[in-house]
């Protein structure tokens, strides 16, 4: 047993985040794991965070555990569905590939599209041709 009553620990370590499980032993001889969280904020003295599950409530735990990563697995596929068919029926409706832009207007009125000879691609605008101004 260690210095602190470890009896097991392993660490998983992420971006900013590092997460230390570790299975414990108190002075009257419970078993129970202590999950520490330590988040690392710009060179300050890190965030810690920990919770204990004592063994006779593990199974529980798990339980609980395993319900919610079937919940967020089950909204995953369902959203990477959602996103599909959105993207299917808006190629269906404007092609391919197409990018629709719409000229902002003043308060209360109905956009319109406006084909003002610039060609509008996300940030950067390119000119495409200009337009003559007769005298």
């Amino acid at each position: 047993m260690g210095a602190r009553g470890e009896l097991f620990t392993t660490q998983v370590y992420l971006d900013n985040r590092s997460y230390f499980f570790n299975v414990k032993e108190n002075r009257t001889g419970d078993v129970f794991l202590q999950i520490v969280e330590s988040k690392n904020r710009d060179g300050v003295e890190a965030d810690r965070h920990q919770i204990a599950i004592f063994a006779d409530d593990m199974q529980q735990f798990l339980q609980g555990m395993e319900k919610s990563l079937d919940f967020v697995e089950k909204d995953r596929k369902e959203r990477a569905k959602n996103r599909r068919e959105k993207r299917e029926a808006k190629d269906a409706k404007y092609g391919a590939g197409k990018k629709m832009y719409r000229v902002k207007s003043s308060k209360g009125e109905k956009s319109e599209k406006i084909d003002d000879g610039i060609k509008r691609t996300g940030k950067v605008i390119h000119i495409v041709s200009k337009k003559e101004i007769s005298e």
